[in-house]
């Protein structure tokens, strides 16, 4: 008897083992991860910190709610410190798991793309990267949405000009280039030089090298020697702050400097106090705690303790930028649904939904988003999708909207298909046809 209540009972366990494993597996299925490649550390930290804890936010918001039509998602971060070389290997630990790839860097983007290429993962370099990459025939599974670095340095054009007085007025202007001497901000370089020859202006190029926090020398060329009309400020991190310093100290305005969206957050102005007031730079999504997504998130994520970052931190540039490529990313998971069925989704599947975005004006309304986010439709062929790049101003107090240009499209798309032909060649790729 005794023996056979032992065998009675391992029976039950392992009966009960079973079923907790089935419930196990049955809760993965229901799981759609992403790996986080972040940088919480270092010079750069306050674009990775941001960045990563607003997207963590807005999925824990969707959680709270019962996921994405029942999915819930799943995360796990990987500190890169913005190296490329931990950036691959974060991408190596995680690409078994995750989907998609957010690399928050040109380097580790430029890294990843023939890896994710050859794995077929989703590397989505928002606003970032690569420019020629927005060609989805060349690069399928490579993502600028919203819009690449050459796009927005022609709508950066527009509104110089549109503060000068008209496109006319760019001839004989000049324009001085800062940039920090990375992968990241020798990306534009070409572009501005074509452009330059195309509607007369005149730009210099200044490169500072990293940490690119002496720029003493770069601003008496800027300021004394060329004196430029305006300055483009290419820096990141702990650089941004150094031109509106050194600016000030030389007497040249601050508005007329103008930002890449990277050198755009309050982290890069408050330090730089009344030297800032007045300094423009890009974005391409709005500011602040006044949107209902952002009202929810404080509400039922903040109020339940379950944020990923400093609650003053909420609202933020870098911290609504997450937020931002979690809704979009998550358009794309619906996208994707709708077609493939509600499923965990492979690979192929979210580039399915990414290259098929429609995010209309009135969809942004019902996502609590107007105002925060502008329409975004990708193609087969476009893989940015974006129609407008933002521009703001720092008002001595906080980020207000100054206006928004529409990239130079036939000009900046005529340079990304030559640049996509001439990498297929050189990489033996045939181009897919996205009639």
């Amino acid at each position: 008897m005794r023996r056979k209540l032992i065998i009675t009972l391992f029976a039950l366990v392992l009966v009960g083992g079973l079923v907790l494993a089935s419930g196990s597996a049955l809760a993965q299925e229901k799981t759609q991860f992403f790996g986080i490649l972040i940088y919480r550390t270092g010079p750069y930290a306050p674009g990775g910190s941001g960045f990563g804890s607003g997207w963590e936010d807005f999925m824990q918001l969707r959680n709270m709610q019962g996921g994405v039509n029942g999915i819930q998602y799943a995360w796990e971060e990987c500190e890169t410190a913005y190296n490329t070389a931990r950036g691959v290997e974060c991408y190596e630990r995680l690409k078994d798991k995750s989907i998609l790839f957010h690399p928050l860097s040109t380097g580790i983007t430029y890294a990843l793309i023939p890896r994710g290429t050859k794995e077929e993962k989703v590397i989505w370099s928002s606003g970032y990267g690569r420019a020629d990459a927005s060609d989805g025939s060349v690069f399928p599974w490579v993502f600028t949405t919203p819009t690449s670095y050459w796009s927005q340095n022609s709508a950066k054009i527009r509104f110089i000009a549109d503060k000068m007085g008209g496109m006319d007025k760019l001839k004989g202007l000049k324009i001085a280039n800062l940039f920090i001497d990375i992968p990241y901000g020798q990306e534009t370089k070409p572009l501005l030089d074509t452009m330059s020859q195309k509607y007369g202006f005149e730009v210099k190029h200044f490169p500072v090298a990293p940490p690119a926090i002496d720029q003493k020398a770069q601003w008496m060329d800027i300021v004394r020697r060329y004196k430029a009309d305006w300055v483009i400020n290419r820096n990141w991190g702990v650089s941004c702050t150094v031109p509106l310093k050194e600016a000030a100290r030389l007497g040249f305005p601050a508005d007329r400097i103008l930002g890449v969206w990277w050198c755009g957050s309050e982290e890069d102005v408050l330090p730089a106090g009344p030297a800032a007031k007045g300094y423009y730079s890009a974005n391409w999504h709005g500011v602040g705690r006044n949107f209902p997504l952002i009202q929810e998130i404080i509400d039922k994520v903040y109020g339940a303790m379950k944020g990923h970052i400093s609650f003053t931190r909420v609202g933020t540039v870098y911290y609504n930028r997450g937020v931002w490529a979690g809704l979009v990313g998550e358009e794309a998971i619906r996208t994707a649904h709708k077609k493939f069925g509600v499923k965990v989704l492979s690979s192929e599947e979210l580039r399915w939904g990414m290259e098929n975005l429609d995010i209309t004006a009135e969809r942004i309304k019902e996502l609590g988003a107007e105002g925060f986010m502008a329409p975004i439709k990708t193609s087969c062929e476009n893989h940015e999708g974006g129609r407008a790049v933002l521009f703001q101003q720092w008002d001595g107090e906080k980020w207000a909207s100054a206006g928004q240009f529409e990239p130079i499209s036939d000009f900046v798309w005529a340079e990304i298909k030559a640049s996509a032909a001439k990498y297929a060649q050189e990489q033996n790729i045939t181009p897919r046809d996205c009639k």
